[in-house]
């Protein structure tokens, strides 16, 4: 357990991972700061979704060190909120006995007023009592949203969120961000999108085969030029 004070979430330390003969993250060192909106941009393959979940503490490293400040092991799930390409809600059930079971496992008090309270702020209220196997994509992916911020987490990590999202549910989850950003949430986004990538980013780190190859402060970077400067950088 980390006693240290220090306002790191996490660090990474020369972190790699290997799968096989296939090295999907090459000694990734970086640091996150609490209440830090970190956008990861980088081609497929590029060994994203590999460093999100070794963040995710669903995988672990070949070599190097993860440290989370001032956490212990235990603490982690309560700390960490995770949206991965795969929803993890359950098709057989509604969308309110998705958030009712999640918030018991995670052993929120009133778990069935948390549920219906993220469901509107969801925006799915009007389906509720609908089973998730006919919702639309984009009614899953804000239902996996709520689930992710069901407990509240102090470090939401979100690969590729907007994904199948229309216009309204893109607003509405830029607008859920903007809301966790005010609150001091630390965020890590994944997205391919450089304008939504940009909207709320406090840093910007670009990965290439498994390296990160750019990291700059959002106000350091030229939105007219940044297109040019992405496309520079992965197809070197």
């Amino acid at each position: 357990m980390q006693t240290r004070t220090s306002t790191r979430v996490l660090e990474l330390t020369r972190v790699v991972k290997r799968f096989g003969p296939v090295t999907a993250v090459r000694k990734v060192s970086l640091t996150i700061e609490k209440g830090q909106f970190l956008t990861l941009f980088g081609p497929n393959g590029a060994g994203k979704t590999t460093l999100l979940q070794l963040i995710a503490q669903l995988s672990k490293p070949t070599s190097g060190t993860l440290i989370f400040f001032d956490r212990d092991t235990l603490q982690l799930r309560r700390l960490i909120g995770y949206v991965s390409h795969q929803s993890l809600v359950y098709g057989q059930l509604s969308g309110f006995e998705n958030l009712h079971f999640f918030a018991r496992l995670y052993g929120l008090s009133e778990p069935a007023a948390r549920a219906t309270s993220m469901l509107e702020k969801m925006d799915l209220s009007r389906a509720r009592n609908q089973l998730v196997a006919t919702y639309s994509s984009g009614m899953k992916q804000r239902l996996t949203l709520g689930r992710a911020l069901l407990h509240e987490p102090q470090l939401l990590l979100l690969d590729e969120p907007y994904a199948g999202l229309d216009q309204h549910g893109s607003r509405l989850l830029t607008d859920v961000l903007r809301q966790l950003k005010e609150q001091g949430r630390t965020v890590i986004l994944i997205t391919h999108n450089l304008t939504e990538g940009l909207t709320l980013a406090d840093r910007v780190l670009i990965m290439r085969r498994g390296e990160l190859m750019y990291e700059a402060a959002r106000d350091q970077i030229d939105d007219n030029q940044f297109e040019e400067l992405y496309f520079q950088i992965v197809e070197d």
